[in-house]
């Protein structure tokens, strides 16, 4: 059960951000709802009260545009002097082979959502998460990861942009910042771990072009192999509270059991080094 904890779910208005907030509160958690945008957001907590029969007082709606550098100093701050605690920070939210576009800031659209805005956040966030120990941190990834590669010399797309590969680089991102983060965390108090959810039917897909004539059979394929949003979230829920998973640190999990990672995954050099950078492109400075 999480009676009394506080969770942050970025992306908690769709998809798997969605039944994780469902999951954490049908145990009792308190949600706050890290969203883009309110409406939906708000259309999503009258979804999850019906579904949990849940009281509305465990679900928060805040503002969060991790595509703005401003955006997430705003969020943090808020919920730093609102929040006397922290228990589970899930940097879930991501975009998915969007075309060529650029955040608030100049960055690639997948790289700078998907990884440097959950860099920033949980950068900003930490001290908090360290005051309200034992605490969790969970990163959602993907499988794709597999695909990536960090090329230092072109972080930001500005030579080549390839959308699959944009992603799929993000995705190995989030699993190195993983790594150096519990690297970083060790022995604190403050439980670090990602997840690769499978193949999930949501709309994180919106941009990929499927011709109108499959339409009916790729929906169709989808229900048959495609994991439910919900059992896209089982991992997630799993590594906010579970008791198995007490002080595991750098861990990645699918299907709530721990996996194997490919070496460029766990590479502790790159690792380093995209922390380094990713700290000067948000202008962090320590």
């Amino acid at each position: 059960m999480m009676n009394g904890k506080t969770v942050i779910v970025t992306g908690a208005n769709s998809g798997i951000g969605k039944a994780t907030a469902a999951g954490i509160v049908k145990l009792q958690g308190r949600v706050i709802m890290a969203c883009r945008d309110l409406r939906r957001a708000e259309e999503a907590v009258l979804d999850i009260l019906q579904e949990t029969g849940s009281d509305r007082s465990q679900l928060i709606v805040k503002q969060l545009d991790l595509a703005s550098v401003t955006s997430v100093h705003t969020f943090c701050r808020d919920i730093i002097k609102e929040e006397p605690r922290l228990d589970v920070l899930i940097n879930n939210a991501g975009i998915y082979q969007c075309p060529h576009t650029h955040t608030e800031d100049g960055f690639e659209m997948q790289f700078g959502v998907n990884h440097l805005g959950h860099f920033l956040l949980t950068h900003l966030l930490l001290d908090l998460l360290k005051q309200s120990t034992p605490s969790r941190i969970v990163v959602v990834s993907s499988k794709l990861y597999k695909h990536g590669h960090i090329n230092f010399e072109d972080l930001n797309s500005e030579q080549s942009y390839d959308k699959a590969f944009a992603y799929s680089r993000s995705k190995l991102a989030n699993l190195l910042f993983t790594r150096e983060l519990a690297r970083r965390l060790e022995g604190i108090g403050v439980a670090v771990n990602a997840l690769t959810p499978g193949i999930v039917r949501t709309n994180l897909g919106r941009h990929v072009h499927v011709p109108v004539l499959a339409k009916p059979l790729f929906n169709l394929l989808s229900r048959g192999l495609f994991k439910s949003p919900e059992e896209g979230a089982q991992t997630s829920v799993y590594l906010a509270c579970s008791p198995d998973v007490e002080g595991v640190q750098g861990k990645c999990f699918a299907d709530c059991k721990p996996q194997v990672l490919l070496d460029k995954a766990t590479d502790q050099e790159v690792a380093s080094k995209l922390w380094d950078m990713s700290e000067i492109m948000v202008g962090i400075t320590t």
